[in-house]
């Protein structure tokens, strides 16, 4: 997917694509104009030897980059990139363990480095670069504080996102995590109850920090709120009640309106207003997972239907190329439509469908992916280093 510049046709301004064709670029800076940072779901060595992290800033607009251990796990497994500082750290008798956290943290260290411009350009509010907690800690709160503590001291750069799973032992890491002034990327958000949750653990994290004196305008968080995986499920149980139901595909994008509204709602409390009148900073709701699972529906629907300010979509490069090429932005989608989404709410659950046993589970499938991947992100690193 690497960028080349075509020559201006007719006068006008060249339109640049992702993979050096030509596409309506114009997509991108009306998702930017309208107040959505456009990130990157992927982050591998390659991406940042090459170049291509530069020429996507460049020429498509992208202001920050997600990490997951699935990303880490294909990045070891396919590139070449990473086989020098494997046999430095085979050759040193490095455990598996140090070699991946030596790996993975040089990666975004590095990529932090490429964003920072961006981080400058943007007063911290983006050119963030987030990398994820052992998923193994997904369920021991004060282990995942101590790895993110860990995780922020070891990549020492002030655009690091720490990502912290929103499972119930995650919330209060969240918040002892904020208070020690560090940005965290909050993950695996299926609900809105959960949302409400987490932004309850940001504000009391604030607080904390800023009793301790910490700065609260350097301090950045987002809420990955996951679109896709919701819809998967709803439909899956759907079909199982009628073919063709109605209501496939509407859980998702009615879900993360419902939440967007609820971010509304709490960031314009008097408890926020307080906090940021000492410089604190919006939780803003990040739209994950948002390539399509299902083949039916449009690949750009989770970013044309989610659009709205103060936002940050993380697209897989399927998707960000999708929406340069043919997106279909008509301004903002999502302020004002939580009645219609409760409705579709209301419907599901009418229909048979129990959202809150569809949330558990997503949850649950959400950490046991990311252990897996995260097994084999070690499994491939043990392999090379022997």
């Amino acid at each position: 997917m690497h960028a080349s510049r075509p020559e201006r046709v007719g006068g006008e301004e060249p339109r640049f694509g992702i993979g050096g064709h030509l596409v309506a670029n114009a997509n991108l800076k009306a998702l930017s104009d309208l107040g959505v940072s456009i990130w990157l779901d992927d982050l591998s060595r390659r991406r940042i030897k090459t170049g291509h992290f530069d020429e996507l800033i460049k020429d498509y607009g992208l202001v920050g980059a997600t990490s997951n251990p699935t990303i880490f796990a294909n990045a070891l497994s396919r590139e070449t990139e990473y086989d020098q500082q494997v046999d430095e750290l085979a050759r040193a008798g490095a455990s598996t363990d140090t070699a991946v956290r030596t790996i993975t943290t040089d990666d975004v260290r590095d990529a932090a480095d490429i964003f920072r411009t961006v981080h400058d350009r943007t007063g911290g509010v983006d050119g963030r670069v987030s990398l994820e907690v052992d998923p193994r800690l997904a369920y021991d709160s004060d282990k995942t504080v101590a790895e993110a503590i860990d995780l922020w001291k070891t990549v020492d750069r002030p655009n690091l996102m720490v990502k912290i799973p929103a499972t119930e032992a995650g919330l209060p890491a969240i918040t002892k995590v904020i208070a020690e002034g560090i940005s965290v990327n909050v993950t695996l958000i299926f609900s809105v109850e959960r949302y409400r949750d987490v932004m309850d653990a940001y504000l009391a994290g604030l607080e904390q920090a800023k009793s301790k004196g910490h700065d609260l305008a350097s301090i950045e968080s987002v809420a990955s709120f996951f679109v896709s995986r919701v819809d998967a499920e709803v439909d899956k149980r759907l079909d199982a009640i009628q073919e063709n139901h109605p209501l496939r595909g509407e859980a998702a994008i009615a879900n993360a309106r419902l939440a967007y509204a609820a971010c509304q709602e709490v960031f314009s409390s008097e408890k926020w207003k307080a906090l940021e009148a000492e410089g604190a900073r919006v939780q803003r709701p990040l739209w994950a997972s948002t390539g399509v699972k299902d083949k039916s529906y449009s690949d750009t629907r989770y970013v044309d239907e989610l659009a709205a300010p103060n936002t940050v979509n993380t697209m897989p490069e399927s998707t960000l190329e999708a929406v340069a090429d043919h997106a279909d932005v008509r301004g903002d989608r999502v302020t004002g439509m939580a009645a219609e989404s409760q409705r579709v709410f209301d419907d599901l659950a009418a229909a048979g469908i129990d959202l809150d046993d569809v949330f558990k589970v997503l949850e649950e499938e959400g950490v046991e992916k990311f252990e897996k991947s995260w097994n084999e992100l070690l499994d491939t690193v043990s392999e090379r280093l022997s």
